[in-house]
């Protein structure tokens, strides 16, 4: 069985991919910045570009997960150019809806990530996925604390589950190279106070809505919906309201 490098496996997705690797029988090394007891782990800084070389050393595989709100695109170059070196036969990658059409700088990173993978040399794979549903369940309980609830007008989410897209992942990577592959969302559309609303009723709070406005071109951007996609995507089954009752149980 293959030797598998995840980046970012101590995150929200990839405490659901690592299991599922292994239980399909592959050899799983798992990069984190900070030092854990056990098999399995190795230390090393992407951004930093430190222990690189060992965590790469005998990986067939690569499947990036780590990302931030910055320098996921110096992240990736350092990763590419390690695991070039090493041989790697495929890079595997997770990426954001709406990376390449909305004006922000955090997914201007999202978007060069990206660009250092294609442009690697190694056979790749590249999955971009809607929101999951568990930052949009911090975002909502952030927002509920407030005394109004801000809407942003226009802003529509498709959240999709974060054990769907690592299902997903977990199939491309034992797979062949595919290049770009359909968009991952979940299967309803929502606007932030549709988000909020089962929130708050779960918790018999009521909050006064504020309109306001995005400015600039990201607004612009999002009002259109440059940060979904309507045709094309993979769906994922379960819901927003689903996951709120498993998160309350």
């Amino acid at each position: 069985m293959a030797l598998i490098l995840v980046t970012g496996g101590t995150g929200t997705l990839g405490t659901h991919v690592t299991p599922l690797l292994r239980a399909a029988g592959h050899d799983v090394r798992v990069l984190t910045r900070t030092p854990r007891e056990g098999a399995g782990y190795v230390t090393g800084d992407l951004v930093r570009n430190e222990g690189l070389a060992e965590a790469v050393a005998g990986a067939e595989i690569v499947l990036h997960l780590a990302g931030g709100p910055k320098a996921d695109d110096v992240a990736a170059r350092h990763l590419v150019a390690a695991a070039r070196d090493a041989g790697v036969a495929h890079l595997v990658h997770i990426s954001v809806i709406g990376a390449d059409r909305v004006p922000l700088a955090w997914l201007r990173t999202k978007l060069d990530a990206e660009r250092a993978i294609e442009d690697s040399g190694i056979p790749w794979t590249i999955l971009r996925a809607a929101q999951f549903h568990d930052l949009l369940f911090k975002v909502v309980a952030k927002m509920a604390k407030l005394p109004v609830l801000p809407v942003p007008g226009g802003l529509r989410f498709q959240p999709v589950d974060a054990r769907e897209v690592a299902a997903r992942l977990v199939e491309l990577t034992l797979g062949t190279p595919q290049g770009h592959v359909p968009d991952l969302a979940g299967p309803k559309l929502y606007t932030l106070p549709e988000l909020a609303r089962p929130y708050l009723e779960a918790r018999a709070k009521r909050r006064p809505r504020l309109p306001v406005r995005i400015p600039g071109k990201a607004g612009r951007a999002y009002r259109e919906g440059a940060n979904l996609t309507l045709k094309g995507a993979t769906l994922g089954e379960r819901t927003w309201e689903q996951y709120l009752t498993d998160h309350a149980a």
